[in-house]
Formats: structure tokens, sequence, C-alpha cells
């Protein structure tokens, strides 16, 4: 069955999102553009993970907490959970490997902790714009011991990009899964050194109207957080044009 989705979302609680994105806006924008599957994946934290999956629920949304990871070598990873506990687990851990600076609100952007109606608890003094000092190598271990699966952000991309940092791919970090950015060449998806690799388009959306219609699909036996991290965790024969993820209609 194949299911749309959006596993790369931003709210307010990142520091270059709009105040706009608080996590009812967000999931009501969701449901209203189609998608069925999305996560919340805010840089370096898994704060309003809890209330966006309130509210998405309450939009029938099948929903997975997750996070945005900059790693030491500033490579952008998305970390995706089942549920928001094992997400704000992972969370307090990756508080310990941020930079010991706090957030300049007029230079990077407020870091807004939302409810899930649209009522502000708080604004988070922690620099999430930064790197963590945590290498890409121990990233999928480290969000596996969680329960959860990552992939790395718009691998295409210049900056903040495994391929802009490190020039081609190394199965052997152990990634299954990469994303691509929604106007990314379609040659690149040819490369031999991306065969096998699940290939994923997702919105990075940081202010609602970037929040695309339904677009793009997964394939799973059921519209389940377990079913995504279960198939973004598998390895899949073929190249990576082949495992491209999008809607055929």
């Amino acid at each position: 069955m194949h299911f749309y989705y959006d596993l790369h979302l931003h709210s307010c609680l990142s520091p270059c999102g709009s105040d706009e994105m608080t996590p009812a806006n967000l999931a009501a924008m969701c449901a209203l553009a189609g998608l069925q599957i999305v996560a919340l994946t805010d840089h370096n934290t898994c704060g309003n993970c809890a209330s966006f999956c309130r509210a998405a629920q309450l939009h029938g949304l099948t929903v997975l907490s997750g996070m945005e990871l900059c790693t030491q070598e500033e490579i952008h990873v998305v970390c995706l959970f089942p549920d928001p506990e094992q997400a704000e687990g992972f969370s307090r851990e990756i508080a310990r490997h941020l930079p010991p600076i706090r957030n300049d609100p007029t230079r990077f952007g407020r870091q807004l902790r939302m409810d899930d109606e649209d009522g502000v608890l708080g604004e988070e003094s922690a620099f999430l714009a930064g790197s963590t000092d945590i290498p890409l190598a121990q990233v999928p271990k480290l969000v596996s011991a969680w329960g959860g699966a990552a992939f790395p952000s718009h691998i295409d991309r210049p900056s903040f990009s495994l391929l802009g940092v490190l020039g081609l791919w190394d199965p052997d970090l152990g990634f299954t899964a990469a994303e691509l950015s929604h106007h990314c060449p379609p040659e690149l998806a040819r490369r031999p050194d991306l065969a096998g690799l699940q290939l994923l388009t997702n919105s990075d959306a940081h202010y609602l109207d970037q929040v695309w219609g339904a677009e793009y699909t997964l394939d799973l036996p059921e519209c389940s957080p377990q079913a995504v991290i279960q198939r973004l965790a598998c390895h899949l024969p073929g190249s990576g044009q082949d495992n491209f993820l999008y809607n055929l209609n």
C-alpha cells in the first residue's frame, strides 16, 4: 500500500523556523495538503514532538517524532522514532553534545516550545543552530539504540550535506536511505555510489507555505510509525533510481 509522506518538517522550535509553525498549525497544514505520514524534525531537539503528535493525531495523521541532527562534520541527518518517549530520550542525550553557549534570538531566531493548542510553553535557551560533537559514523548505531532509523538530509546540497562535505557516499557508514532535495538533478540518483539506497524527498518546510501537497509515497504493509522505521532500516536491491520513493501517478 502506498501512503503520502513528509518526514522532514520544522516547527517554531527550530531557530530558522517561522513562529507560525506551531505544532497545531503544522499538523493542520499537513492534513490540508493530503499527507498521511508526517514527522517533526527540528534542529538538534525533539522538544515539540509530543505536542505535534497530539495535534497530528487529531487530524488522523500517522506521525513520527524526530530531529534533524547536525553532526561534528556539520552534516544534517534526519533521525526518526516511533513515539515521543523514545524521541525525548534521544533528545536528552543529544543535548549533552550541544555547544555550551546560549541562543541569541536576535541573530538566529526564537526557539519556541509549544503545546498542541498554540500555547507557548517557553523558549529554548540552548544553541540549536550549531553542530553537535557527534561524528557522522556514530549516528546510525546511536539512533538504532533508541529504536529509530536515520538518513542523511538533502545530500545533493552544497552545504550541511553528506556529499557536500565528504564528496561521495560511504556505505560503511551504515545508512540505508538518503534524502534528495525537491529540485535535485535526476542524474544524481543514478550515481553508482548511491546504488541500493532508498531515496526520499521531503519538503524540509520551515514555513507553512512550504508544506507540499501529497506527492511522494512510501510503500508499506500498514500505515504505522513502526512500519516506516522498519522500511527505512532495510536494504533494497537495485540502483538508487529504482529505489526512489515517489508517487507514480
